[in-house]
């Protein structure tokens, strides 16, 4: 048995090295391109991002390297988030989960058969540093809903920024039930900091991100699912046998908007999405956005919301009305006209007009009668009598 050990030890160390000298020879290759270069050659993995700017999208897209993010839950949603986000390049991420991965998640993305019973944050730590060694990971193997280890959390949210000492630039919430979701929503409240809720649904054909602004928009506890509201235990929730379903279309998806959404945050491009769903069953995609709740049990949202009422609202530019006589539009090939609801509704014959197509005119023309129906019609005059009209009926 011990000698069998020493065998599995050996292999191990001796992956360990391969993974070490892979990882070496990625940081050569890599050295030899600037940061972030906009270079356009085969070997600059940034090339194709930095499109992004020379197509002005992004103004700095090299930017997301000074860029901090934590990632807590990396499961089916948080694992291809973190691997999305390491492709884009961002220079620091924080990975919070203390599963370990297992052969049941494989029907899922990222993780993979040899990686079962390594904790999940090890795991993806390794693959994401041999796909993009450029990027700073740090992981925590830690249950944040706990006394201890949510000021632990708190503070490594706090101070872990890309610069020591300054706070995370966003807080991704990937985690699968609503007791991490409000430790997550009460740090966040707490340090004032701005977070994507994001979630699937249990029968795995529904997701949805909602962006979390303290003060401004509702935090988790502002409107709290029924679970949270009435203080029910989860777990006593789960039935025995029955494990929860998933998809990875549907978490790839999911994963896709938080991902594009925390994007446009934090590079400033677009629209961020205040709370974006999706239903697959017919494909529908629900926005919407949420006011803060000011009888929240958070107390520290209730601070938020005073903090944002008494900012200084933005002034609103008005755009000058030209007092031009002359029209917007010197020509009306069309001939469109502005008529009011109460004007006078005049019937005259219809205008042909020469921009409207043949095969319309042709379709609203009524067409002519057929030939052989006009004979087997009698022709009715004005002047026919009743008698007449039955002569000629009868004779038909």
């Amino acid at each position: 048995m011990s000698h069998a050990i020493d065998e599995l030890q050996a292999i191990i160390a001796e992956l360990k090295v391969e993974l070490e000298e892979q990882k070496s020879s990625n940081r050569q290759a890599r050295s030899r391109i600037d940061r972030m270069s906009a270079e356009v050659v085969d070997s600059n993995p940034y090339s194709r991002l930095m499109a992004l700017q020379r197509m002005n999208i992004v103004k700095e897209y090299e930017r997301i390297r000074d860029k901090a993010v934590a990632i807590v839950g990396v499961g089916g949603v948080g694992s291809v988030t973190a691997d999305m986000l390491t492709r884009c390049g961002v220079g620091k991420l924080i990975l919070f989960d203390y599963d370990k991965v297992e052969l049941a998640n494989m029907n899922r993305l990222f993780f993979t058969p040899d990686q079962a019973g390594l904790s999940k944050v090890e795991a993806a730590a390794r693959t994401l540093s041999f796909i993009n060694p450029d990027v700073e990971i740090e992981t925590h193997n830690y249950n944040i809903t706990t006394v201890d280890n949510f000021d632990r959390f708190l503070a490594t949210i706090t101070e872990s920024g890309k610069e020591p000492g300054q706070p995370v630039d966003l807080v991704l919430s990937c985690v699968d039930n609503f007791e991490a979701r409000m430790a997550i929503n009460a740090a966040c409240n707490e340090r004032n900091l701005n977070w994507f809720e994001s979630g699937v649904s249990e029968n795995a054909v529904s997701g949805h991100i909602q962006f979390i602004r303290p003060g401004d928009t509702a935090c988790f506890a502002c409107a709290p699912p029924l679970v949270v509201a009435e203080n029910i235990d989860e777990k006593t929730l789960k039935r025995e046998g029955v494990c929860a379903a998933s998809l990875p279309t549907t978490m790839g998806i999911t994963a896709g908007f938080l991902v594009q959404n925390a994007l446009k945050y934090l590079l400033n491009f677009g629209e961020v999405s205040d709370y974006l769903g999706y239903n697959a069953l017919n494909d529908f995609f629900p926005k919407m956005t949420l006011k803060p709740n000011p009888q929240c049990d958070d107390r520290n949202c209730l601070l938020r919301q005073k903090d944002f009422q008494a900012r200084p609202k933005p002034i609103e530019v008005k755009e000058e009305i030209s007092s031009s006589d002359e029209p917007l539009h010197a020509t009306n090939e069309w001939g469109i006209e502005l008529v009011a609801d109460d004007a006078p509704v005049s019937v005259s014959e219809p205008v042909q007009s020469a921009v409207v197509g043949q095969g319309l005119k042709l379709a609203y023309d009524a067409p002519e009668k057929d030939k052989a129906e006009e004979q087997n019609v009698a022709t009715v005059s004005d002047e026919t009598s009743l008698e007449d009209l039955m002569a000629q009926m009868k004779s038909m």
